[in-house]
């Protein structure tokens, strides 16, 4: 089908794409022009089934009516208002929207613009935090091998993602890292959480003793690790780290950006997996990813350490010109307001065995050499093409695009995690049209 010109821009120099293959795009543009429901529109009149809620944030779809409206009234009635002694409605209501929808033990939020910020300002909050109770020694930050928390140096410096870090000088001091959770001749083809690899996190326990843990302020993974290509955790790890965190004093963050807001049937992996953090990560799913917003949930014990000294005084000097913003927050409860009415965290969790009986039914797919599932979460691991990694699952990338289905890769993994509007029929579409794609790929 014709390229509509009027969606195509003329020149596309200026534009230095994140995260891009730049010259390889800018020779054969992939463009969305709209969207709708579970579909993307491409600029010559294609329908892309989004098997990737655009970045692991489009929970709800696309085009929600509710939060469409909200934003358009916010923006003809506050657009917008400085956080800085300072408020607005919105901001205070959406706070208290996402207090009643996580986990019983967090009721305070600080509000940040994306998931890379609220990584940054949890390992801020937790630094300080340690200082105000008067055990300013514990300055170091602990990550994990294959994490990712974002892109700013914080997060790339607990993050365990070789080139997000290569590049970029020594990065934070400080830190260290667990091992991974992932075994793959244990771990193959699991459904679900592994029932092999707790054993895994006692790792915190070699660092403590390496490091002293009255050294150690926070120990930050993702529940469930995505940008690296979907790691579940083995049965009883998270627990184990929990127990580990409370002996020695150290915070433990989950970073929610992905599994927050209904990514596996519940609030947050938190409520999933019953294990309690002390702060938890958020942005995506926050919005809907229709406005860039991010927040950090925090405890009241954590809360409460920095609210002591004279009441004119700021207790955190920390913040964002747009922390809260009037058409974020509208967007924001919008959204929150969406998941409720619909019930799509429920209805994640009814239709999640459906999608994992067919997400392992591309076993004997050519190609395949693992597949991962929790949740409305997927990962299919391809064998790499020797000499070249990667390669495969990026043509696997782009003949997915052309046969209309949105995937997305990392390293030679296919990673999946729709919109919780998914219906049964979607997820015929979305594999089917997989499992082609893979048989004819070299």
């Amino acid at each position: 089908m014709a390229l509509d010109r009027k969606n195509v821009p003329n020149d596309l120099s200026a534009f230095w794409m994140p995260f891009t293959a730049n010259r390889q795009f800018k020779q054969a543009p992939r463009m969305l022009v709209s969207a709708d429901g579970m579909y993307y529109k491409t600029a010559d009149g294609r329908s892309v089934l989004d098997g990737t809620a655009g970045l692991w944030c489009c929970n709800a779809g696309h085009n929600r009516p509710k939060i469409v409206e909200a934003i358009r009234q916010q923006a003809g009635e506050l657009d917008y208002a400085p956080a800085f002694q300072l408020g607005h409605p919105k901001a205070f209501e959406l706070a208290s929207a996402v207090r009643d929808m996580a986990p019983e033990p967090f009721e305070h939020v600080f509000f940040t613009n994306s998931g890379s910020e609220s990584v940054e300002t949890a390992l801020k909050i937790a630094l300080a935090y340690h200082r105000a109770r008067g055990e300013g020694q514990r300055t170091r930050l602990i990550g994990r091998e294959r994490g990712y928390h974002g892109v700013n140096f914080g997060g790339i410096s607990v993050g365990g993602i070789v080139n997000n870090r290569k590049y970029f000088g020594t990065l934070l001091t400080g830190v260290d890292h667990m091992t991974h959770t992932h075994l793959p001749k244990e771990h193959a083809h699991t459904k679900g959480q592994p029932e092999y690899g707790a054993h895994l996190a006692d790792d915190l326990e070699r660092i403590a003793a390496l490091h002293g843990p009255e050294t150690i302020a926070a120990v930050i993974v993702e529940p469930v690790a995505g940008s690296t290509g979907v790691l579940i955790p083995p049965k009883g790890y998270l627990e184990r780290l929990r127990e580990i965190c409370t002996k020695h004093g150290i915070l433990l963050i989950f970073d929610e950006v992905i599994t927050g807001f209904g990514r596996l049937g519940s609030s947050f992996a938190a409520d999933h997996f019953g294990v309690m953090p002390d702060l938890i990560t958020t942005a995506k799913g926050l919005t809907n990813g229709v406005i860039p917003m991010g927040a950090v949930l925090a405890t009241s014990p954590i809360h409460d350490a920095f609210m002591q000294g004279p009441e004119h005084l700021i207790e955190l000097f920390h913040g964002y010109t747009y922390s809260g913003n009037p058409l974020s927050s509208a967007a924001g409860l919008a959204t929150l307001e969406t998941y409720r009415e619909e019930g799509l965290f429920q209805r994640a969790a009814d239709i999640a065995p459906y999608w994992q009986e067919a997400l392992h039914s591309l076993k004997d797919a050519r190609h395949v050499i693992d597949i991962r599932n929790i949740g409305l979460i997927g990962a299919v691991e391809l064998e790499p093409i020797a000499g070249a990694p990667t390669k495969r699952a990026f043509q696997a990338f782009l003949d997915a695009y052309e046969k209309g289905i949105l995937i997305r890769t990392t390293g030679d993994i296919i990673a999946m995690s729709p919109p919780l509007i998914i219906e049964k029929s979607h997820i015929d579409q979305l594999i089917d049209t997989l499992r082609d794609v893979l048989t004819n790929l070299d």
